[in-house]
Protein backbone atom coordinates (compact mmCIF):
# COMPACT_ATOMS: atom_id res chain seq x y z
CA UNK A 1 0.00 0.00 0.00
CA UNK A 2 1.59 3.45 -1.26
CA UNK A 3 1.94 6.22 1.63
CA UNK A 4 -0.31 9.14 1.13
CA UNK A 5 1.93 12.30 0.00
CA UNK A 6 1.08 14.68 2.33
CA UNK A 7 3.36 17.75 0.50
CA UNK A 8 1.37 16.86 -2.48
CA UNK A 9 -2.05 17.24 -0.69
CA UNK A 10 -1.05 20.54 0.46
CA UNK A 11 -0.30 21.91 -2.93
CA UNK A 12 -3.42 20.42 -3.81
CA UNK A 13 -5.13 21.96 -1.16
CA UNK A 14 -3.53 25.20 -1.38
CA UNK A 15 -3.57 25.48 -5.32
CA UNK A 16 -7.54 24.57 -5.27
CA UNK A 17 -8.30 26.78 -2.48
CA UNK A 18 -7.11 29.61 -4.60
CA UNK A 19 -9.18 28.18 -7.70
CA UNK A 20 -12.23 27.93 -5.00
CA UNK A 21 -11.92 31.59 -4.02
CA UNK A 22 -11.25 33.14 -7.56
CA UNK A 23 -14.70 30.65 -8.09
CA UNK A 24 -16.57 31.87 -5.35
CA UNK A 25 -15.87 35.75 -6.46
CA UNK A 26 -16.85 35.35 -9.55
CA UNK A 27 -20.25 33.84 -8.66
CA UNK A 28 -20.77 36.48 -6.30
CA UNK A 29 -20.40 38.75 -9.24
CA UNK A 30 -22.98 37.08 -11.23
CA UNK A 31 -25.41 36.36 -8.50
CA UNK A 32 -25.10 40.09 -8.63
CA UNK A 33 -24.66 43.28 -6.67
CA UNK A 34 -28.38 44.20 -7.02
CA UNK A 35 -30.45 41.33 -5.76
CA UNK A 36 -28.19 41.64 -2.44
CA UNK A 37 -28.58 45.31 -2.17
CA UNK A 38 -32.70 44.46 -2.61
CA UNK A 39 -32.61 41.75 -0.25
CA UNK A 40 -31.53 44.57 2.13
CA UNK A 41 -34.00 46.74 1.22
CA UNK A 42 -36.49 44.12 1.73
CA UNK A 43 -35.20 43.30 5.55
CA UNK A 44 -34.05 39.92 4.41
CA UNK A 45 -30.50 41.05 4.50
CA UNK A 46 -28.85 43.03 7.46
CA UNK A 47 -27.47 46.52 6.11
CA UNK A 48 -24.46 45.61 8.30
CA UNK A 49 -22.63 42.49 8.39
CA UNK A 50 -23.28 40.98 11.58
CA UNK A 51 -19.02 39.97 11.52
CA UNK A 52 -17.04 42.35 10.21
CA UNK A 53 -14.49 39.35 9.19
CA UNK A 54 -16.81 36.92 7.06
CA UNK A 55 -15.13 37.10 4.29
CA UNK A 56 -11.41 36.50 5.28
CA UNK A 57 -13.82 33.39 7.52
CA UNK A 58 -15.19 32.60 4.07
CA UNK A 59 -11.73 32.34 2.53
CA UNK A 60 -10.25 30.34 4.98
CA UNK A 61 -13.38 27.93 5.12
CA UNK A 62 -12.89 27.77 1.32
CA UNK A 63 -9.31 26.72 1.98
CA UNK A 64 -9.99 24.24 4.69
CA UNK A 65 -12.83 22.64 1.95
CA UNK A 66 -10.19 22.57 -0.75
CA UNK A 67 -7.70 20.86 1.57
CA UNK A 68 -10.43 17.90 2.69
CA UNK A 69 -11.21 17.23 -1.03
CA UNK A 70 -7.58 17.06 -1.54
CA UNK A 71 -7.31 14.70 1.27
CA UNK A 72 -10.08 12.12 0.05
CA UNK A 73 -9.29 12.22 -3.35
CA UNK A 74 -5.59 11.29 -2.65
CA UNK A 75 -7.61 8.06 -0.48
CA UNK A 76 -10.21 7.48 -3.00
CA UNK A 77 -7.74 7.17 -5.88
CA UNK A 78 -6.26 4.27 -4.48
CA UNK A 79 -9.48 2.11 -5.46
CA UNK A 80 -11.58 4.37 -7.83
CA UNK A 81 -8.55 4.77 -9.93
CA UNK A 82 -6.23 8.33 -10.40
CA UNK A 83 -7.62 10.59 -12.86
CA UNK A 84 -10.17 13.70 -13.46
CA UNK A 85 -13.24 11.33 -13.25
CA UNK A 86 -12.64 10.35 -9.50
CA UNK A 87 -11.36 14.30 -8.93
CA UNK A 88 -14.82 15.17 -10.15
CA UNK A 89 -16.58 12.66 -8.99
CA UNK A 90 -15.23 13.37 -5.14
CA UNK A 91 -15.49 17.20 -5.76
CA UNK A 92 -19.27 16.55 -6.74
CA UNK A 93 -20.32 14.94 -3.08
CA UNK A 94 -18.06 16.94 -1.20
CA UNK A 95 -19.89 19.80 -3.40
CA UNK A 96 -23.23 18.56 -3.30
CA UNK A 97 -22.80 18.16 0.91
CA UNK A 98 -21.57 21.35 1.10
CA UNK A 99 -24.01 23.36 -0.95
CA UNK A 100 -27.16 21.50 -1.35
CA UNK A 101 -28.59 20.81 1.73
CA UNK A 102 -28.74 23.96 3.22
CA UNK A 103 -29.11 26.06 0.40
CA UNK A 104 -32.27 23.57 -0.86
CA UNK A 105 -33.80 24.80 2.60
CA UNK A 106 -32.65 28.62 2.23
CA UNK A 107 -34.74 28.31 -1.29
CA UNK A 108 -37.56 26.67 0.38
CA UNK A 109 -37.83 29.08 3.47
CA UNK A 110 -35.69 32.66 2.88
CA UNK A 111 -37.78 35.28 1.71
CA UNK A 112 -35.58 36.79 -1.08
CA UNK A 113 -34.91 35.54 -4.83
CA UNK A 114 -33.98 32.54 -5.15
CA UNK A 115 -31.56 33.33 -7.49
CA UNK A 116 -29.20 33.62 -4.49
CA UNK A 117 -29.52 30.51 -2.77
CA UNK A 118 -28.98 28.43 -6.41
CA UNK A 119 -25.84 31.08 -6.54
CA UNK A 120 -25.22 29.57 -3.24
CA UNK A 121 -25.18 25.98 -3.97
CA UNK A 122 -23.25 26.56 -7.28
CA UNK A 123 -20.59 28.38 -5.46
CA UNK A 124 -20.25 25.33 -3.13
CA UNK A 125 -20.39 22.48 -5.54
CA UNK A 126 -18.51 23.97 -8.74
CA UNK A 127 -15.68 25.50 -6.20
CA UNK A 128 -15.56 21.93 -4.84
CA UNK A 129 -15.43 20.45 -8.30
CA UNK A 130 -12.69 22.43 -9.80
CA UNK A 131 -10.31 22.70 -6.15
CA UNK A 132 -10.46 18.78 -6.36
CA UNK A 133 -9.72 18.47 -10.55
CA UNK A 134 -6.78 20.78 -9.32
CA UNK A 135 -5.58 19.13 -6.76
CA UNK A 136 -5.89 15.98 -8.39
CA UNK A 137 -3.67 17.43 -11.39
CA UNK A 138 -1.35 18.11 -8.71
CA UNK A 139 -1.18 15.49 -6.57
CA UNK A 140 1.55 12.34 -7.03
CA UNK A 141 2.03 9.21 -5.14
CA UNK A 142 4.71 9.46 -2.25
Amino acid sequence: MTAINSGRVWRGAIAGGIVWTVWSMAMGMLIGEARYVKAQQDGVFLAQPRYPFFIGAWIVTLFALSYACAWLYAHVRRSAGAGPATAACVGAWVGFAAGFPGNFAQSTWLNADRMLPLGWMLDLWGGAILATLVAGWLYREA
